[in-house]
C-alpha cells in the first residue's frame, strides 16, 4: 500500500510538472506571438525609426498618432500621403501577414497584388535583411491600433492610374539582396547597409530622370528637383558636395540636424533627423559617416553655376534643405 501510494504520488507529481511545463511553454509562445519578445520589439522600433517610417507615416503637422498615416510627400507627380501602419483591422495593417509585409518592403507589391508607387522607397528597402524585416513587423504589430483612414493621394494625370507603376517597375526597379563587401571593414559594411537600404539616403540624394528613375553616374550626388520642388544636395566628397566635411561633421548632422557651418536642415530632412537618425547609436552614425565619406567624388553642383549662393546663416532659408556648401 505504502509503495503504491508513493508511486501514485510520484506519478501525480510528474503529471503536475508536465502540465506546468506545458503551461509555461504555451505562455511563452503566446508572449512571442503577441510581441512579448522585448529584445525583438526594441530592435524593431530602432529599425523602424532608422527607416524613416515615423517621418513619412505620421501626420506631424496635425499632431497625429505615430505611424497612423498622413505624412505628406510632395513630388513632381503630385502629393503622396503615407498610409496607416498600425494594426487596425480596417485602416491599417491588421489584415496583413508577415509575408505581406516582406513582399511590400522587398518587391513593392501590396497584399492585393497592386504595385506601390516608388514614393514608398522599396527600391532601397528591398535590400533590408529578412531578420530586420521580421523585427520591424513584430514592432508594428505591437502598436495600438489607430482608427484613421488613409488619405487618398493627390496625383496629376495620368499618374493616378496605378497600373502604370508596373511599367515603372519594369524599367527602373530590380530588387536587391544585401551582401557585404569582404574587402571592406565591418563598420564600412554596416554603414553601406544603413545608407543604401534602411536609411535609403540615395532615394533623395541621387539624380532622377523625368520618369523618376535613377540617373546613372549620380549615385548620392544630389538632384536639382523638378515641378517647382526643391532638390537634394550632393553628399559625395566632391567640392560640389561635402568635400571638406569630416566624419564628425556627418554624425553631427545626423544627430542634430545642423551642418558644420551652423545652418540647419529643413523640411523632410529635418523630420527624418528629428524622428529617425537622431535616435541611432553612435556606432551606427559613425558607420554611416565612414561609408558616405568613402563614396567616389562626383561633380554635380545642384544649385547650379548661375543660381544665387546659399544664404548666410543669419538669413532666412531659401530652399528646403538649406545646406550651406
Amino acid at each position: 500500500m505504502g509503495g503504491a501510494t508513493t508511486t501514485s504520488a510520484k506519478s501525480s507529481n510528474s503529471l503536475a510538472g508536465a502540465l506546468a511545463a506545458l503551461a509555461l511553454a504555451l505562455a511563452a509562445a503566446g508572449a512571442r506571438a503577441g510581441g512579448g519578445d522585448e529584445d525583438a520589439l526594441a530592435r524593431g522600433e530602432y529599425l523602424v525609426r532608422a527607416g524613416g517610417c515615423i517621418a513619412c507615416h505620421t501626420d506631424l503637422a496635425g499632431d497625429g498618432a505615430p505611424l497612423a498615416g498622413g505624412g505628406k510627400v510632395e513630388s513632381p507627380f503630385g502629393v503622396f500621403y503615407g498610409p496607416n501602419l498600425t494594426p487596425h483591422p480596417e485602416h491599417g495593417l491588421g489584415g496583413w501577414s508577415e509575408a505581406d509585409f516582406v513582399r511590400a518592403m522587398s518587391f513593392g507589391i501590396g497584399p492585393t497584388g497592386a504595385p506601390y508607387y516608388p514614393a514608398f522607397p522599396y527600391p532601397a528597402y528591398s535590400g533590408v535583411a529578412r531578420a530586420d524585416l521580421a523585427d520591424m513587423w513584430r514592432y508594428l504589430r505591437s502598436l495600438a491600433p489607430v482608427d484613421r483612414a488613409d488619405r487618398a493621394h493627390e496625383l496629376d494625370f495620368p499618374f493616378a492610374f496605378r497600373p502604370l507603376v508596373l511599367g515603372w517597375q519594369f524599367l527602373f526597379f530590380a530588387p536587391e539582396r544585401w551582401a557585404p563587401d569582404e574587402s571592406r571593414s565591418d563598420r564600412w559594411n554596416r554603414g553601406a547597409y544603413l545608407s543604401r537600404h534602411l536609411l535609403h539616403c540615395g532615394e533623395c540624394h541621387t539624380g532622377r530622370n523625368a520618369l523618376g528613375g535613377f540617373v546613372a553616374g549620380l549615385d548620392f550626388a544630389g538632384h536639382r528637383g523638378a515641378g517647382g520642388l526643391d532638390g537634394a544636395p550632393n553628399i559625395t566628397p566632391h567640392e560640389t558636395g561635402i568635400a571638406d566635411w569630416s566624419a564628425g561633421d556627418m554624425t553631427w548632422l545626423l544627430r542634430t540636424g545642423f551642418t558644420p557651418s551652423g545652418d540647419d536642415v529643413q523640411g523632410s530632412m529635418a523630420a527624418l533627423v528629428r524622428h529617425g537618425s537622431s535616435f541611432l547609436a553612435d556606432d551606427d552614425l559613425a558607420a554611416v559617416a565612414e561609408f558616405i565619406l568613402s563614396l567616389p567624388p562626383i561633380e554635380n553642383r545642384v544649385r547650379g553655376e548661375t543660381e544665387s549662393p546659399a544664404p548666410a546663416d543669419d538669413e532666412p532659408a531659401d530652399d528646403e534643405y538649406d545646406y550651406d556648401f
